[in-house]
């Protein structure tokens, strides 16, 4: 018999003969109302994003040919398509042989190497038909050399003491940063977003770098948005972590963009302390700490996105697997589960173990989809179970009782009568994790489908780079 499935098979038959009775105590009193402003849209609530390449996701890389993936991705259980940048990319001063997507050449204008208008607007509508949302990538901080902007308001634009205009960032040299203190400037980018809202029927915006642009227009930009309809913003930043591209010294903290205009930052801080785990730097407990410090800084109903992967982080850093390991599963069970908005990158469910190059065309090889199952049942068991909710102030959310390896962590979340446990062991050896505080009920193991009794006392024995996931079900009346 395989060893995985010995252990797994002695792990139910552990946590069966475990298993108490003892009633669950009364769940606590919801947290306070956020005192923030933003109403995030109802269909955002137990959502997960999904990140589209357009230009490496097919081999055609337009908006048509990965519209055939609909199916696919609506099963799999993606709520929010991302759109990585559609617009034309710039040629002045241009990177590699197609450029960055991130240099636009013009705010009101499709790639025609994506296609059309009529085709986004025609992958929108689809989505829209599977119950899905689309939310385009945004690049308000910089155009390209020769954009639109630059050729027509060369005024709106930041320039140094010789009168040029600069990169925002000394690597960024395909790029110009654009001067915000200009009214006019706030005028067109806002009408440039609404622009796409009503013309193609987006539902909201990726935000790149949000917080090199200043906070009050980003207010007044997602008060004009609401104004057409329900709308979806991403801030590319994390309030409290400093992005690498920044200087000492050039990071404020507590930007305060979750006040009034976005629903979600990127958590940025447990991406790089999944990290820092896999590399044995800090244990598991360093999760309940962070988890902690969020609690303390941010009300309830803010949503922080939790991923293992992006367009920078795979082309840039490396793969899951190359920055992961063997890790690399278990640490995406916790960025789908942990408390936070999940995102999956393209390919992810194909295990890409390239990375993908940024300015040539270099297609995803999809190789029949190995992980798709996986990512199916998470990102399904994230939609349909109210204890997993984005920025829930009823949900709560308690660490179990760790083992003595620092390298398992385990939590359950509960929502009323909902509850799913998670246990992880990133560990090159088995363990056992003890659930001291768990009330009792009957569970399903997410991916083997198993149905056992699971109360105070029971033990999960987790072989080495494991995971279990357990959904409560309904008492039997």
């Amino acid at each position: 018999m395989p060893l995985f499935r010995l252990l797994h098979l002695l792990g139910l038959v552990t946590l069966l003969a475990a298993c108490q009775t003892q009633p669950a105590g009364p769940p606590p009193a919801c947290p306070a109302p956020a005192p923030f402003t933003v109403q995030h849209p109802a269909w955002a609530a137990q959502a997960s994003i999904y990140e589209v390449n357009i230009r490496q996701y097919t081999p055609e890389g337009t908006f048509r040919a990965f519209e055939a993936h609909l199916p696919r991705l609506d099963s799999m259980g993606v709520g929010i398509l991302w759109l990585m940048p559609i617009n034309p990319i710039g040629r002045v001063k241009r990177k590699g042989t197609l450029g960055s997507y991130y240099s636009v050449q013009d705010y009101r204008a499709v790639n025609p190497e994506m296609g059309t208008l009529a085709d986004l607007q025609h992958l929108v509508a689809a989505a829209h038909q599977r119950g899905m949302h689309v939310i385009l990538d945004w690049v308000a901080n910089h155009t390209s050399w020769d954009s639109e902007l630059a050729r027509q308001h060369p005024d709106w634009f930041t320039r140094d003491s010789l009168g040029r205009f600069v990169p925002p960032v000394a690597d960024w040299q395909d790029v110009i940063d654009l001067d915000y203190s200009k009214p006019e400037l706030r005028r067109y980018m806002t009408g440039s977003l609404t622009y796409w809202v009503r013309e193609a029927d987006v539902d909201g915006f990726r935000c790149d770098v949000a917080g090199l642009v200043p906070t009050d227009f980003w207010n007044d930009t997602r008060a004009a948005l609401a104004q057409i309809k329900p709308v979806f913003l991403l801030a590319e930043w994390d309030e409290l972590h400093a992005p690498p591209f920044l200087k000492p010294g050039e990071f404020t903290p507590d930007s305060h963009l979750l006040e009034k205009a976005f629903d979600a930052t990127y958590a940025l801080r447990l991406r790089y302390l999944l990290d820092s785990i896999a590399r044995r730097q800090q244990p598991t407990g360093a999760i309940t700490r962070y988890l902690e410090a969020e609690r303390a800084k941010y009300p309830a109903g803010v949503y922080l996105m939790n991923f293992t992967s992006s367009h920078d982080i795979n082309s840039w850093d490396g793969t899951e697997y190359e920055r992961l390991g063997a890790n690399a599963l278990p640490q995406a069970v916790l960025a789908a589960l942990l408390p936070g908005i999940p995102m999956v990158y393209s390919g992810q469910e194909a295990a890409l173990k390239k990375r993908l190059s940024f300015f040539e065309k270099d297609p995803i090889p999809w190789n029949g989809y190995p992980l798709q199952d996986f990512y199916t049942r998470l990102l399904n068991l994230k939609k349909r179970n109210p204890a997993l909710a984005n920025g829930d102030a009823c949900a709560e959310m308690e660490t179990l009782p760790l083992s003595s390896s620092p390298w398992v962590y385990g939590f359950v979340r509960r929502r009323e009568q909902a509850a799913v446990l998670t246990a992880v062991n990133l560990d090159t050896q088995p363990h056992e994790l003890t659930m001291r505080t768990l009330g009792p009920g009957t569970y399903r193991e997410l991916f083997s489908q198993q149905i056992l009794r699971l109360g105070s006392g029971s033990k999960v024995l987790l072989p080495a780079h494991g995971y279990r996931v357990y959904e409560r079900l309904p008492d039997a009346r």
